[in-house]
């Protein structure tokens, strides 16, 4: 008996009803079985079932159609990327397995990013994309407005007549376009938070075709969204496999091993069998209710994540600053948001200067030396000791809800190693009047485990890991499945 069931690897989940296909073959078989030999085709996956058989044989051969159907209706309970550190740009990127055949798709990591989107206008090829018809349920929840009534030439990727579209938004360059919103397969592997798990399937996956490249690392066609949206990565994941609507970063700092995003909830586990989802620190996320992106329709809120700083610590001495800039205003100016298209924290011009004086204030003892572009405040770091969490710096705390909830910045995250013997408080002037008055950048969340809990509308944050003898790079990504 020859028997094909590729689905026992690869699973799929295609509406509610993810093994309806599998369970009329079984129906079926009982009335086919005694012709011999005969093949059946699998319409929703993709594959065949092939047989050669005598009657006798058709109730082992039902259980084992039952079983290739019970697996198809495998749901994870969590999913993960890999994301890794390119070191030209800083950017933190991501594959995702797209298209049919599928291929790794490589995007810029957007932690705020309103969805996923992709080049689709060079060598994007794939038998199941599907353009996203304008009134559409599809583009109902991707909340479009604009409609392509034609597009010259013959339908492809990213031209098709009678279809709804966005603006995909470049957030490192903050250039917008516009671009068809399409649907298509990715794969992504599943997790019990410790080991990388079973691949699974999203058929219809939604994403923008877009075209604004620039600024993006080298080999990147696109970012990869995750951000407050009913079409971002998360959201369409958990919707996906009915999960909860929880996600978690944990960056690495190294440009030679991965760190990674998880889809659902903990454990995450690391290095020394570490759950770095224990013991976390919690913080309401808000809202800003105008849009932070490049080009946005009159409102539309924020799909970018904001906590509420009510001051800031270095070596618990509070620094002075205009606390008016550390709340959102009815324009949307002022507050704290998180960021992963930032290399490093940018601070509005007279928090910055706060800082800068303070931070200086607090390491009077050692040695300045001239400052390196983009940092103002930097050191010899031969006068500086080395700690486990890095070098031995005044720490800064951003008080959050009330005095006993503060997120604490240690040496590895406040200072950059510039050259041999400099380091630099990695902090950068972002002007006057920003519309963000603190963007908390990769780098000062490198080694720390966020997690975003949109369900209770709360962020949760370990601190550094390296507190805990591990860091982000040491998630074992061998598979066990």
């Amino acid at each position: 008996m020859l028997f094909n069931c590729p689905a026992s690897q690869l699973h799929t989940h295609d509406g509610d009803h993810p093994i309806t296909q599998s369970i009329i073959l079984v129906f079926v078989l009982d009335e086919l079985v005694k012709q011999n030999p005969f093949k059946i085709f699998h319409p929703m996956n993709k594959f065949s079932l092939t047989f050669q058989m005598a009657p006798l044989f058709h109730y082992l051969f039902l259980f084992l159609v039952s079983s290739c159907a019970a697996q198809t209706s495998f749901r994870p309970k969590a999913l993960l990327l890999p994301v890794t550190k390119d070191p030209s740009t800083l950017q933190y990127v991501t594959r995702i397995n797209q298209r049919s055949p599928l291929v790794p798709v490589p995007l810029t990591l957007d932690l705020g990013g309103q969805f996923m989107w992709a080049n689709c206008y060079t060598d994007f090829v794939s038998s199941t994309y599907r353009p996203a018809r304008c009134k559409s349920a599809q583009c109902s929840l991707a909340k479009s407005t604009a409609c392509s009534v034609e597009c010259p030439g013959a339908p492809k990727p990213g031209c098709n007549n009678n279809t709804c579209a966005l603006m995909p938004d470049n957030t490192v360059t903050r250039v917008a376009t516009i671009g068809d919103l399409g649907s298509d397969l990715v794969s992504i592997q599943s997790t019990d938070g410790k080991n990388p798990g079973q691949v699974v399937l999203v058929p219809k996956f939604l994403f923008v075709c877009g075209s604004a490249l620039d600024g993006l690392a080298r080999g990147v066609v696109g970012m990869a969204g995750l951000g407050r949206s009913p079409i971002s990565i998360p959201s369409q994941f958990s919707s996906a496999f009915s999960f909860g609507r929880i996600f978690a970063i944990c960056l690495t700092s190294s440009s030679n091993s991965p760190g990674v995003v998880f889809f659902g909830d903990g454990p995450y586990r690391f290095l020394l069998n570490t759950d770095a989802s224990s013991n976390l620190i919690y913080t309401p996320l808000i809202k800003n209710p105008v849009s932070t992106a490049s080009a946005y329709t009159q409102g539309d809120a924020s799909s970018e994540y904001f906590i509420g700083v009510k001051s800031i610590r270095i070596n618990d001495k509070i620094v002075l600053v205009n606390k008016t800039l550390l709340t959102i205003n009815r324009e949307g100016y002022g507050g704290t948001k998180i960021s992963t298209v930032n290399a490093y924290t940018v601070l509005q011009t007279s928090i910055y200067k706060a800082i800068i004086t303070a931070f200086g204030n607090a390491l009077s003892g050692v040695p300045r030396v001239a400052s390196v572009a983009p940092f103002g405040l930097c050191f010899n770091s031969t006068s500086l000791a080395s700690t486990r969490v890095g070098p031995g710096v005044p720490q800064i705390d951003l008080v959050l809800q009330n005095n006993d909830v503060f997120w604490r910045i240690f040496g590895a995250n406040s200072m950059v190693q510039v050259s041999e013997d400099v380091l630099c408080l990695g902090f950068v002037d972002g002007g006057v009047n920003p519309m963000t008055s603190i963007v908390i950048g990769g780098h000062q969340i490198e080694d720390n485990l966020l997690q975003f809990d949109l369900a209770r509308s709360r962020l949760g944050f370990s601190s550094s890991l390296l507190f805990r003898q591990t860091t982000c790079a040491n998630f074992n990504f061998t598979s066990n499945a």
